[in-house]
C-alpha cells in the first residue's frame, strides 16, 4: 500500500502498478479544490506528474476514473485535484462503470447526477460488508484527498483495508506533518512526492493557453514584458497562473498593456473583488484559518515585506521574539519556540525556504520568503485589523488612525486599483510618511534605502519603539544614533549595512535591547558600557576589515544573556579570556585570536586561558575560530581544550595548527565542517573527521592543507558528507585524488580553480552517487578545462538516468 503526500507533492508508488491499477475502481475521498495530483506511472519508483484543469467541485467526496480513461489536460493548478469538464462528460459510461464497481466494493451509495461537479458519494466511510468486498477486488486505487490533520488520517487509515494485493492509497495534503504519518517506513525512505512549481517556460505556455487558447500565441513586445511580470508574482505555481490569465483574457489587443500593468500591481485588491482571482484568496485564507492562533499573528507579521523580499530566517524569529509574538514554554528558549512556529509555517506550505546563503563568516545562513499571492492576502488581512500599517510603494497615500507597526516601502507606485486608493474603515487619506502619527508606533522597519532621510530626521519622536531595522539605511548619521539610544523600551536593534563608524556611549542605557545586529558597518569596536546591556542575547558585528570586532574586555562576563557573538576581538588580556567562559550560554561564538604582539610574554597564558574557557561551553553549537597570525602553530592551543562542546553543528577552524585536535572526531553533532589555514599535511585532514555520522557539508578553503596532493582513501566513508567544496587557490595542493568507495554517499563536488591552471582532481569515477559537480574558474584555464572534460567523461560511462549535473562559473 502507498501513503503519504503533500499538497505541494505526492509519493512515488514502491512497486509496478500497471498491472494492479489498469482495472481498478478509483475513488477519491475529500473535498476538492483547484490544484495538481501526481498519477502514478506505470515505471517503479517514478510518478507522472499531470497537470489538470480547473473544476468547481463542491465540498463533497468526489470520485475519479481509472487511470486509462482519466481526462487530461496540459494544464495545471495550486494544489487539489481537479478535472476537465468537457472531457468528463465525454467520459459517461466510464463514470456509470465505475459508479456500480464503487457500490459493489465498498458500500457506498454513489450519485453521478452531474459530472462537472463530480461524482458525490453520499456515505464516505467504508462498511464491513464494502471492505470485505473489496478483498476480491484484483487491486484499487484510492485517493484521499486534502488531508489536515494526523488524527484525520489515522481515523481513515483505520477502516481501510490492507490485503497486500498491490493496490495502492495516494493521500494529498498540505502540511508535511501529515505526510509524514501517511508514508509508510521503507528502505528507500519516507513515500513523499513534492511538487516543484512550473520553470519560466512551462508558465509561459500555461498562461498563454489560458489567454489566448494556444500556447505558441504572438504577443506584442509590451503584452511581452507584461507577462513575464506578471508570471514573476505567480512564482510558478498553475492556479496562481491561470487565474491571472482568465482575467486578463478579455484584454489580447497590444493597446492593453494599461489593463495588464494595473492587474500586476493590484492583485490583491482584486483577489477581493473579481470572481476570477475569489478561488484563489479562497484557498489561501483557508490555509490561514486552520492556523493555531500563535501561527496567525506571525503569519501576519509577514506583511511588512515587500514583494519578493528575501529575509534571513534568524532575523525573522528574533524580529517575532521581540514583537512579543512567541509565547513562552517551559523547558525551552523563544528562540527554539520560535523555530519551531516557523518550521510549522513551512511544512504548511505558508512560507517558502528561499535557499542558503553560505560564506566563511557567517556560515550557513538559512533564508525564506513569502509567495507573492500569499502575502498579498496576508496585507489584506493586517490592514482590516491593523496589525500592520504599510506606506510607501504601492501603499502609498494611505494613512492610519493608529500606528503600531510601520513598514515602509519603496519601489512601484500606488495605482488607480492599488490598496491606497480604496477607502476602508479605518483608513484616511494622506500624501505620505510626513502625514504619520509617530507617537504611538511600536515597531519601525525601513525596506526603502533611498528615500529614508524623511524618517530618520523624525527619529526623536518615535519614543515607544521596541523594533527598530534601518538594515542598509545609509543616511544615518552619529544624530541619529543618538535618537536610538534614547529609545529605552527597544528590544530590536537592526543597522546592519549602515555607514556607521562609532557607537555612543549611551547606547548602554538601552536596559531592555535583547538583539543588536551591526555587521557591514564601519565600526572598529563598541564602546566599554555595552556590558551594561543584561538582557543582550544576541550581538553581532563586522567591518569591512576581517580583524575589527568587538574587542574582549574584563566585564563582558557580566553579560550572561547572552546566546549569539558572532565576532569577538581576544587581545592580549587574560581576564577578558577567562571571562568569556562565563558566557555558558554562548549558542553559537565568533572569536578572532588577535597575535599581532607574537612577543608579548602573556600569548601563551592568554590562549591557555582561552583553551579552559572552550572547555566550559556546553550550550556551544557554532565555533568560528581564526588568528591574525600566519604561524602555522598559532592554534596549537586547541589541543589543550579538555571538553569540546559536544554540542557543536558547525565548526570553522581557520588557522595554523599541527594537525586537527583529536577531539574533533567525537563532534557526532557537526554538520557543516570549514578548514583553512591549517595547512595540515598527510591523512591530517581527512583522517580525525571521516567517521563522523552527521557531518554533511565539507569546505576546504584556501591553505587547508599542505601537501602536494590530498587523498580521499578507501577507509575515509563519511558515512552522511553530501557535499564537498575544495578551494584550490593556493600554491601547496596540487590534486585531489579520490580513491575507490571513498565518501560513498557525496552527491555534491564544488571545484574553485580561479587562476591555477596546474590543479587537477582524479578519480571523480568512484564517486558513485555523485549527483553534481560544480566548478568555477577563469575562461581558458587548462586545470578548468581538465575538470570539465573529466566529468564529462565520466558522464559517458553512465546511464542516462544517472548523469552527473555540470555547473560552470567563470570569474
Amino acid at each position: 500500500m502507498l501513503n503519504g503526500a503533500s499538497r505541494s507533492g505526492c509519493p512515488a508508488p514502491s512497486s509496478d502498478l500497471s498491472g494492479a491499477l489498469g482495472k481498478a475502481p478509483l475513488l477519491l475521498i475529500g473535498p476538492v479544490e483547484t490544484g495538481s495530483i501526481i498519477i502514478p506511472s506505470q515505471r517503479p519508483k517514478l510518478a507522472a506528474k499531470k497537470r489538470i484543469t480547473s473544476l468547481r467541485a463542491p465540498q463533497s467526496p468526489t470520485i475519479l476514473l481509472p487511470l486509462e480513461k482519466w481526462p487530461l489536460d496540459a494544464s495545471g493548478s495550486l494544489g487539489d485535484a481537479a478535472l476537465d469538464g468537457k472531457k468528463l462528460k465525454e467520459s459517461q459510461e466510464a463514470v456509470a462503470d465505475l459508479q456500480q464497481r464503487l457500490e459493489a466494493a465498498s458500500g457506498c451509495v454513489v450519485d453521478t447526477h452531474s459530472c462537472i461537479e463530480g461524482c458525490k458519494v453520499r456515505e464516505a466511510s467504508l462498511t464491513e460488508a464494502g471492505v470485505s468486498a473489496m478483498r476480491d477486488l484484483q487491486g484499487y486505487l484510492i485517493v484521499v484527498d486534502d488531508v489536515w490533520t494526523v488524527a484525520t488520517w489515522d481515523a481513515i487509515r483505520s477502516k481501510l483495508p490492507d490485503y497486500n494485493n498491490g493496490s495502492r492509497i495516494i493521500v494529498t495534503t498540505r502540511i508535511e506533518t501529515v505526510a509524514e504519518a501517511c508514508s509508510d517506513a521503507s528502505v528507500d525512505g519516507d513515500c513523499i512526492y513534492r511538487i516543484k512549481h512550473l520553470n519560466t517556460e512551462d508558465s509561459e505556455k500555461l498562461f498563454l493557453s489560458r489567454a489566448f487558447g494556444r500556447e505558441d500565441a504572438t504577443l506584442s513586445d509590451d503584452l511581452k514584458v507584461e507577462m513575464d511580470k506578471n508570471l514573476k508574482r505567480c512564482g510558478g505555481l498553475p492556479m496562481a497562473i491561470i487565474s491571472i490569465a482568465s482575467l486578463l483574457a478579455s484584454y489580447k489587443s497590444s493597446e492593453s498593456k494599461d489593463m495588464w500593468e494595473r492587474v500586476r500591481k493590484s492583485i490583491g485588491s482584486h483577489m477581493e473583488s473579481h470572481p476570477t482571482l475569489e478561488g484563489m484568496r479562497q484557498i489561501v485564507t483557508l490555509s490561514f484559518n486552520h492556523l493555531h492562533y500563535y501561527l496567525k499573528g506571525c503569519m501576519m507579521y509577514l506583511s511588512i515585506l515587500p514583494e519578493d523580499y528575501v529575509i534571513p530566517k534568524d532575523r525573522l524569529l528574533k524580529r517575532w521574539i521581540a514583537e512579543g509574538l512567541v509565547v513562552e514554554i517551559r523547558g525551552l528558549t523563544l528562540m527554539e519556540v520560535a523555530e519551531a512556529y516557523y518550521n510549522e509555517l513551512v511544512s504548511r506550505s505558508m512560507i517558502d525556504r528561499a535557499g542558503d546563503i553560505v560564506t566563511w563568516y557567517d556560515g550557513r545562513v538559512e533564508t525564506c520568503r513569502v509567495h507573492d499571492m500569499m502575502l498579498e492576502v496576508m496585507v489584506s488581512k493586517s490592514l482590516e485589523s491593523n496589525f500592520v500599517s504599510i506606506v510607501g510603494g504601492p501603499y502609498k497615500g494611505m494613512s492610519y488612525d493608529r500606528i503600531r507597526r510601520l513598514s515602509i516601502h519603496g519601489g512601484e507606485e500606488a495605482t488607480e486599483d492599488s490598496p491606497s486608493n480604496k477607502t476602508e474603515a479605518g483608513h484616511s487619506r494622506k500624501n505620505d510618511i510626513e502625514g504619520v502619527k509617530m507617537e504611538q508606533v511600536r515597531s519601525l522597519s525601513m525596506f526603502d534605502p533611498e528615500d529614508h532621510m524623511k524618517v530618520l530626521d523624525r527619529l526623536g519622536k518615535f519614543t515607544l519603539l521596541r523594533v527598530l531595522d534601518l538594515e542598509y539605511c545609509t543616511g544615518i548619521k552619529i544624530e541619529h544614533l543618538r535618537y536610538i539610544c534614547r529609545m529605552y523600551l527597544l528590544r530590536f536593534l537592526n543597522l546592519k549595512g549602515t555607514a556607521i563608524s562609532e557607537m555612543p556611549e549611551e547606547v548602554g542605557e538601552l536596559e531592555n535591547l535583547e538583539m543588536l545586529d551591526a555587521r557591514e558597518t564601519h565600526l572598529k569596536d563598541l564602546p566599554k558600557t555595552v556590558s551594561k546591556l543584561q538582557k543582550l542575547e544576541h550581538l553581532q558585528i563586522s567591518n569591512h576589515g576581517n580583524n575589527n570586532g568587538w574587542i574582549a574586555r574584563r566585564g563582558q562576563g557580566r553579560m550572561k544573556a547572552l546566546r549569539t557573538v558572532n565576532k569577538l576581538v581576544l587581545k592580549c588580556d587574560v581576564n577578558a579570556a577567562q571571562e568569556i567562559g562565563d558566557l555558558q550560554q554562548l549558542r553559537e561564538l565568533g572569536i578572532v585570536v588577535d597575535m599581532t604582539d607574537m612577543s608579548s610574554p602573556l600569548v601563551q597564558e592568554v590562549n591557555q586561558k582561552l583553551a579552559e574557557s572552550l572547555s566550559k561551553m556546553f550550550s556551544l553549537r557554532w565555533l568560528n575560530i581564526r588568528s591574525t597570525s600566519y604561524d602555522k602553530n598559532a592554534m596549537n592551543f586547541l589541543h589543550d581544550v579538555k571538553s569540546p562542546p559536544r554540542l557543536l553543528q558547525y565548526l570553522r577552524i581557520g588557522a595554523g595548527i599541527s594537525k586537527l585536535p583529536d577531539w574533533i572526531g567525537s563532534l557526532n553533532n557537526v554538520v557543516d565542517l570549514f578548514i583553512a589555514w591549517t595547512f595540515v599535511t598527510g591523512d591530517q585532514l581527512f583522517e580525525p573527521v571521516c567517521k563522523l555520522r552527521n557531518l554533511e557539508r565539507m569546505h576546504l578553503e584556501v591553505y587547508c592543507y599542505g601537501d602536494r596532493e590530498l587523498v580521499a582513501r578507501t577507509a575515509h566513508t563519511f558515512p552522511a558528507l553530501k557535499e564537498l567544496s575544495v578551494d584550490f587557490n593556493g600554491d601547496n595542493m596540487e590534486a585531489v585524488q579520490f580513491q575507490e568507495k571513498s565518501m560513498v554517499k557525496l552527491e555534491r563536488l564544488i571545484l574553485q580553480f580561479w587562476e591555477r591552471e596546474d590543479k587537477t582532481v582524479v578519480g571523480i569515477e568512484h564517486l558513485t552517487n555523485l549527483k553534481e559537480v560544480k566548478l568555477t574558474g577563469t575562461r581558458h584555464n587548462p586545470a578548468f578545462d581538465r575538470g570539465v572534460e573529466q566529468v564529462k567523461a565520466v558522464n559517458m560511462s553512465r546511464p542516462k538516468s544517472d548523469q552527473i549535473k555540470v555547473v560552470v562559473k567563470y570569474e
